[in-house]
């Protein structure tokens, strides 16, 4: 047997092997003997491939990229080679290779089923969503197999990422847990809450119910639960709800799901729960939801939320830092300069630096383009708030007339007005309403801001000038007002009383068009007041006759039906006068007392009760004279008025007739068993 008969039957059998191998899944024997077959012969491209196929099953994607770039004998490795770039977080890397391929977008549904696959995946991690949804549905529309399941809900997935940006199509199915959930993600998207929160419910009942008809462990459930459940606390959160949120959170971390990129959305939204109250525990959170790890999951809109979330809690945290990081930011995210310069110029602000903060955006507000005008409003909004904070209205005034038209903004306005008054400015706020009335008078039609929303700021400058003794300004306010609302009789009442002030004639002729007495009260009304039953007593609605509250058939006038002279006095001698209440233990003739009224404490025979438990003793202070002390003898002060009588007619008094006097007011006073309680009464 020559050399080339022997390799062949070495080849042959080892590609028994491989076949056996790859069979059983054993990739690590498959990957050998692929290995011998190429070391054999380096043509071998079915070795090749197989080879390919089992660095993809083991994960060693970096050893794909370098067994393709030494070369050889596939024919088409595209697909292998843009899989590995893919799973190693380098997907413009996977998109151009795939895009080598296909000469265009148009080009795209030309291409293999599985690269068509892995592009949609590929156009997804760059976030490319419209792309990538055009795509699903051309997939779904030209392929039918066992995984259209699994396409409909990454479309779905898709559409939920599109709804931020209001795009997102409706009318996705939801008969599975995963596309209720990514119909839930879309609500949620749009800022309907509350009706996701009733689709992630739905989808969490479905998603157990469905695991547990296939046989998953309770670990398994719990895994996949805890995505929908840190979506329902993000809607519940987002509704105000912020404790059943927090608990959510909390479970879903103590669970320790090896998602990475859920664990940092679920740590950043408990830093926003927690604000600047515990620091501490907000850190080592950040800390978690910016590791590289996680950043390699999470979308580009999530990575800027974070960065910029982790920013404020510097601000809390450690001020002196926010210096540094917001040039980093704003290096990584442009359009966050802005809200950094406003970290900035809080930081100065809180050290009473205000002239500092109020340069710093001043500086910012002299870079940007003047086609920016929204972005410059915030920035003259934030420096005006400055400088009240410094107490310097006049500057904030300054500013604020200074944004040309845009001063004439009802917001803007109210804040003028607000600032001249403040200053007892009174011309000076009379002058921006009559200014403003102007502008918008010359607008008309081309104002940015509608009629409506003017409404309120007519009313305000009409009553503002009628106050301030300007009918003539206040007339031009609610000509304006009603010819938005031309049926308020009110707002037409208050032109007239305008008018009356400086051209009696024009106030005539707007009276015309008041409604007339007469016409303020309909029969309708008359009738539905007279059907109301809340005036009268039950038993007087259930004693109410037919006819005597309504109108009758032979009624000519359209006022009540008038009750003839036999039947009003029948009324009358029907009608009996109630007697009133008497309190209990009531004697007639006997005048009540007075102070029965008053609380029992307070009343002049009231008497405390006393406690037998303890022993009164008669203190007095230290060094009492014991003359002091035989005063109160009542033996010793009868012997000596006994041998010192008083002398008649010089107005004195006895101490013995003080005695008696003393024991027959004590005999006055009521007894205790004269006030013996009864139920009910009251004393």
């Amino acid at each position: 047997m020559s050399n080339s008969e022997t390799k062949e039957a070495t080849i042959r059998q080892l590609y028994t092997e491989l076949n056996k191998h790859c069979a059983s899944a054993d990739y690590d024997k498959a990957l050998k003997a692929a290995n011998k077959i190429i070391g054999l012969d380096v043509t071998e491209w079915k070795a090749a491939k197989c080879k390919l196929v089992c660095l993809i099953q083991n994960g060693k994607f970096a050893e794909v990229l370098k067994f393709l770039e030494r070369g050889t004998s596939i024919p088409d490795t595209t697909f292998e080679k843009a899989y590995s770039e893919y799973r190693l977080n380098r997907p413009e890397d996977a998109f151009r290779t795939i895009q080598a391929v296909a000469a265009g977008a148009e080009q795209w549904v030309e291409l293999a089923s599985n690269l068509q696959e892995l592009l949609a995946q590929i156009l997804y991690r760059l976030e490319r969503y419209d792309e990538c949804f055009e795509l699903y549905r051309a997939i779904i529309k030209n392929t039918h197999d066992d995984y259209d399941d699994e396409r409909r809900t990454n479309m779905s997935a898709v559409a939920a990422n599109l709804a931020g940006t209001g795009q997102a199509p409706t009318n996705l199915p939801e008969d599975t847990y995963e596309l209720t959930y990514n119909a839930a993600c879309a609500l949620a998207g749009r800022r309907e809450y509350g009706e996701a929160e009733r689709k992630l419910r739905t989808s969490e009942k479905l998603c157990r119910d469905s695991l547990e008809e296939d046989g998953a462990t309770e670990e398994d459930i719990i895994d996949e639960i805890t995505i929908i459940k840190v979506q329902l606390a993000y809607c519940l959160q987002m509704q105000g709800r912020v404790k059943e949120a927090s608990a959510l959170y909390a479970d879903a971390l103590r669970h320790k799901t090896n998602d990475a990129a859920l664990t940092a959305v679920v740590s950043n939204n408990l830093v926003v729960i927690n604000r600047d109250q515990n620091v501490f525990d907000s850190r080592k959170k950040m800390k978690v939801a910016t590791s590289e790890q996680a950043e390699q999951k999470l979308t580009a809109r999530q990575r800027k939320t974070i960065t910029f979330n982790n920013y404020l809690l510097t601000y809390f945290a450690s001020p002196a830092e926010c210096g540094v990081l917001a040039g980093r930011i704003a290096n990584a995210h442009p359009d966050l300069e802005f809200q950094t310069l406003l970290v900035r110029a809080s930081v100065l602000a809180r050290d009473k630096k205000y002239r500092e903060a109020v340069d710093l955006l001043e500086g910012y507000a002299d870079r940007l383009p003047a086609d920016r005008t929204a972005e410059l409003l915030e920035v003259r909004f934030a420096i005006v708030q400055l400088q009240l904070m410094a107490g310097n209205r006049k500057a904030a005034i300054d500013t604020l007339e200074s944004l040309g038209e845009a001063r004439y903004r009802p917001g803007v306005v109210s804040a003028l007005v607000t600032l001249h008054l403040g200053l007892d400015n009174k011309q000076a706020a009379s002058d921006m309403l009559r200014s403003a009335v102007e502008w918008y008078k010359r607008q008309k039609g081309g104002a940015a801001i509608s009629d409506a929303d003017l409404s309120d700021m007519w009313r305000q400058a009409a009553s503002f000038h009628l106050r301030g003794g300007q009918p003539e300004t206040a007339a031009k306010s609610l000509e304006e007002l009603l010819r938005t609302h031309p049926n308020d009789m009110k707002l037409l009442a208050q032109l007239v009383i305008a008018y009356a002030q400086f051209d009696p004639k024009r106030a005539q002729q707007a009276s015309k068009r008041l409604p007339a007495l007469e016409t303020l009260t309909t029969v309708s009304e008359i009738d539905a007041l007279e059907a109301t039953n809340w005036m009268m007593i039950a038993k007087a609605v259930r004693r109410k006759q037919p006819g005597t509250g309504g109108r009758t058939t032979g009624d000519q006038s359209p006022g009540v039906g008038t009750p003839s002279a036999d039947q009003q006095q029948a009324r009358k001698q029907k009608r009996k006068k109630r007697k009133g209440k008497l309190p209990k233990n009531y004697i007639i003739g006997v005048q009540p007392d007075p102070e029965r009224w008053l609380p029992r404490y307070e009343r002049a025979g009231y008497r405390k009760k006393r406690d037998r438990r303890v022993k009164e003793v008669i203190k007095g202070s230290q060094g009492t004279a014991s003359g002091q002390a035989d005063q109160f003898d009542m033996s010793k002060a009868y012997n000596q008025t006994k041998n010192s009588p008083a002398t008649p007619g010089a107005g004195g008094v006895t101490q013995l007739e003080q005695i008696a006097a003393a024991a027959a007011a004590t005999r006055q006073l009521p007894r205790k068993n004269q006030h013996k309680k009864k139920k009910g009464g009251k004393h």
